[in-house]
């Protein structure tokens, strides 16, 4: 299967820029994949859509002031650390820049000194493995000396960066929000409850490769990066008694999903923690989701793969185009879809 057929045209002023308020105002394209039918809604509206013994399963992951800002000692020069994955015992794999010149055993200094971070070695992937220093507890200081990154797709700074947090995030461990739950209101949320729906958090750490087209020109070929996922047993007990009773589970998100498909089997999902490198693409049997609440997604990326191979991938394109021409907005701070 080619890379290019997941390719699509998008004017540039349809990229948002700054997300819509209230929250639950954004629109909503409902696809029914039974019928290749589309409707225009409102995202609260989605309230219309699901029934009571539904379960929502939410990725609970919390952006972290990821990006760090520095010089590099000895010569002054602004230098940047972006941290991707906590490998254990403070050190980090990380993008770096300027690249060229933070070979191994340069130092950056950031925030006057309330970090410092020291370049060890070069990954196979143009990453590097960062060792930082600091004293006290590390997501304190990061909130001083770190900025939370956005899309580079995003060219303006936002009011306040919690708008680039779900309402319920609380697990301070991602450099990319989890996008398709940045429509949530804690409002809406308590209609949804009050209908009976349950809500499951299970969390995966997301990562760079959000960002990321597929650079193989063969969709089979494309390695996807690790990404930490995690489920309680109080959410694999919900997702299981929604299931066991007939009932949909609906993933909020692309992340929710590769949750749910990892740690998943034969319609009952386990407890416990690991590193997924799930590819999911056309041709891909679902185990777990029976629907899906996402954003619109970066032409190539592994993401509108993983959507094309839920709601099918000609009825997506068609979607895709129904968007466009109805003038949705797009990417992380966008409209939203539900596939059912």
């Amino acid at each position: 299967m080619k890379t290019a057929e997941f390719d699509y045209y998008l004017p540039q002023e349809l990229i948002a820029q700054e997300p819509v308020e209230p929250r639950d105002a954004s629109r909503l394209l409902v696809i029914d994949r039974t019928g290749g039918r589309f409707e225009h809604k409102t995202f609260r509206d989605i309230v219309d859509y699901v029934e009571a013994g539904d379960c929502l399963v939410v990725n609970d992951t919390k952006v972290i002031p990821a990006r760090l800002k520095g010089v590099k000692a000895g010569t002054g020069g602004k230098a940047e650390i972006f941290l991707l994955h906590d490998t254990g015992e403070n050190l980090w794999e990380a993008l770096v820049k300027p690249g060229r010149r933070l070979a191994p055993g340069s130092k950056v200094v950031i925030a006057g000194g309330l970090i410092v971070a020291t370049i060890v070695k070069r990954l196979p992937g143009g990453e590097r493995l960062v060792a930082l220093e600091y004293e006290g507890d590390l997501t304190e200081v990061l909130a001083i000396a770190g900025e939370v990154p956005l899309p580079p797709y995003i060219e303006q700074p936002i009011e306040t960066i919690d708008r680039y947090q779900t309402v319920y995030a609380n697990r301070p461990d991602s450099v990319a929000a989890p996008t398709a739950g940045l429509h949530f209101t804690p409002e809406l949320l308590g209609m949804l409850e009050a209908k009976g729906v349950k809500v499951a958090a299970v969390t995966l750490r997301v990562g760079l490769d959000t960002f990321r087209p597929v650079r193989a020109d063969e969709v089979e070929t494309h390695e996807m990066h690790s990404e930490f996922y995690s489920v309680t047993a109080e959410a694999a007990e919900v997702v299981n008694e929604t299931k066991a009773a007939g009932k949909r589970i609906i993933a909020v998100g692309t992340t929710s999903v590769r949750v749910l498909e990892s740690a998943g089997a034969a319609g009952r999902l386990a407890e416990g923690s690991g590193d997924t490198k799930l590819f999911i693409y056309p041709g891909y049997e679902f185990n777990m989701v029976d629907a899906m609440i996402t954003n619109f997604h970066l032409p190539k990326s592994t993401l509108l793969m993983l959507v094309s191979a839920f709601a099918g991938k000609d009825l997506m394109a068609d979607a895709y185009r129904e968007a466009v021409a109805e003038r949705y907005r797009f990417y992380s701070f966008g409209d939203a879809m539900l596939v059912i």
